[in-house]
C-alpha cells in the first residue's frame, strides 16, 4: 500500500520510549500513527517501543502482521501464544505452519497447572466456560497473558485488533494503554476485512483450513460454530448464542476480569 505519510518526519520520540507514556506523549504518537499504513506502524514500533511482543491467536489480522514483520526486520518480535487447551487441531496445525515458515520464535502459555484438557478439567470442572464464563476467559486468557508478559519482561504487544470489528473495537487508536499500562499497539486498526483478505492472498500467507468450511472466526471449539447463510459480521460464529460477547476477556480491563473470576475462586493472578 503507498505510504500516506513520510515516516521520515516524524515528530521526535526517544528511542525507545520512556515509559509509562503521559496522556499527551500517547496523544502525540497517536497523531502521528494515524495516517500511517500498518507497514511504517509496525517499523515506528520495532524502532521505538521496548519489550515489544505480538499476541496472537493466529487470526486473519494477526498473521498479516507476522508477515509484514517478517519483511520489515530480520528479527521480529517474538509470538506469545495462549494455548487454550480446546483450540481446533486446525489452529495447532497453523501455529506449526508459520512457525517452520517465518522462523519466528512462539512462546506457549497454557492455564495455570494444565498442560492437557484432562489436567483444565480435573482443576476446574468440565464445561467451565458455560458455568462460570468470565472465570474460564481468566483462567484461559488473561491470567496466562499476564504470566507470560511478567516473565518475559513484555511491555507492549502488537495486536490483530481492528476497528471494522464493532464492538468494544469499534474506536480503536493505532496506540493503547490498558489498565495495568501494558501498551497495545493496533497496526491494522484502520484496515477492513476487504484488505485483510486482499493482503492474504497477494502475499500466499498461511491461513487455517477451517476458514474455507464455513468459519468467519476461529476460537474455542466449543464456542465456534459455523456462521449462518447471510449473518453479518466477520465475527459471525463466535460465541454462539451470546450475541452480547464480543471479547474474549483478553482486550477486557483486566481488574475487572480478575474480580469476576476471584468470585468464583478461579483469581490466582
Amino acid at each position: 500500500m503507498t505510504p500516506t505519510n513520510n515516516i521520515s518526519d516524524a515528530p521526535v520520540f526517544p528511542e525507545p520510549l520512556r515509559l509509562p507514556l503521559t496522556k499527551e506523549e500517547l496523544d502525540s504518537i497517536n497523531d502521528y500513527l494515524r495516517p500511517l499504513v500498518p507497514e511504517e506502524i509496525l517499523t515506528w514500533a520495532v524502532d521505538h517501543i521496548p519489550g515489544l511482543f505480538q499476541t496472537t491467536a493466529f487470526g486473519l489480522t494477526g498473521l498479516v502482521a507476522i508477515d509484514m514483520l517478517s519483511k520489515i526486520t530480520s528479527s521480529p518480535p517474538p509470538l506469545i501464544f495462549l494455548d487454550t487447551l480446546y483450540h481446533f487441531p486446525e489452529t495447532y496445525e497453523l501455529v506449526e505452519e508459520v512457525k517452520k515458515r517465518y522462523g519466528v520464535p512462539v512462546k506457549v502459555y497454557k492455564p495455570e497447572g494444565c498442560d492437557t484438557t484432562q489436567d483444565f478439567e480435573k482443576k476446574h470442572g468440565e464445561q467451565f466456560w458455560e458455568t462460570h464464563e468470565d472465570a474460564y476467559d481468566f483462567a484461559v486468557k488473561v491470567e496466562p497473558a499476564r504470566r507470560a508478559y511478567e516473565e518475559l519482561g513484555v511491555k507492549a504487544v502488537i495486536t490483530g485488533r481492528r476497528a471494522s470489528q464493532g464492538g468494544d473495537r469499534a474506536k480503536l487508536q493505532p496506540l493503547e494503554v490498558d489498565s495495568t499500562g501494558l501498551l497495545k499497539l493496533n497496526p491494522l486498526f484502520a484496515w477492513n476485512f476487504h484488505l485483510v483478505e486482499w493482503y492474504i492472498k497477494e502475499n500466499n500467507v498461511p491461513r487455517n483450513k477451517l476458514l474455507d468450511q464455513g468459519y468467519k472466526s476461529v476460537g474455542d471449539w466449543h464456542s465456534t460454530v459455523k456462521s449462518g447463510e447471510g449473518e453479518a459480521g466477520e465475527r459471525a460464529g463466535r460465541w454462539a448464542g451470546r450475541e452480547e460477547k464480543t471479547e474474549c476477556g483478553l482486550h477486557v480491563d483486566y481488574f475487572k476480569m480478575k474480580s469476576a473470576a476471584t468470585e468464583k475462586g478461579q483469581g490466582t493472578a
